[in-house]
Parts: structure tokens; C-alpha cells; sequence
């Protein structure tokens, strides 16, 4: 039972293997035409950094001031109120 369930377990290994060739082979067309020529270059972006700093940054102020409302929220209402008690070891 087990020598036939590895057997059928190689033939489709084998057969998965021979898709993701065409599959691979698929994919070089992305680079080239179908006549062969080498596609042009893609256009760039002229904001790199400066948009991942734009993009950044408020998130992290947004996210800051989120988290801020919460933790206030979370004591105003004591579901979450750091102890004192840590603090006494004498």
C-alpha cells in the first residue's frame, strides 16, 4: 500500500514538474516579443525615496496617534492600569 501510494506520489511530481517548464517558458515572453526583439526598458518612477518617505511617515504619525486614543481610552476606563506594586520591593 505504501509502494503505491510513493509510486503515484513520483508520477505526479513528475507531472507537476513538466507544467511549471511551460509555465516557465510562458513567462519569458514578459522580457521579449513573440518574434524575439527584447521589449524597451519600463518607464521609472521620479519620486522614489522622497514617495516612500511620504508614504511613511503618516502612517507612522497616524498610527502613533491611534494607539495614543487607545492606551487613554484603556486607562480612563481602568481595563488596563499599570500596578504600582512592582515597584515596592523593600
Amino acid at each position: 500500500m505504501a509502494l503505491f501510494r510513493l509510486s503515484r506520489l513520483i508520477s505526479q511530481s513528475k507531472k507537476l514538474s513538466k507544467y511549471a517548464n511551460e509555465y516557465a517558458m510562458q513567462r519569458r515572453n514578459a522580457t521579449t516579443t513573440p518574434t524575439g526583439a527584447i521589449l524597451p526598458e519600463p518607464e521609472k518612477t521620479p519620486f522614489g525615496l522622497l514617495g516612500i518617505v511620504m508614504a511613511v511617515v503618516p502612517g507612522l504619525l497616524i498610527g502613533a496617534a491611534i494607539s495614543k486614543n487607545i492606551a487613554n481610552f484603556l486607562e480612563e476606563n481602568e481595563l488596563f492600569v499599570p500596578s504600582d506594586d512592582d515597584d515596592d520591593d523593600d
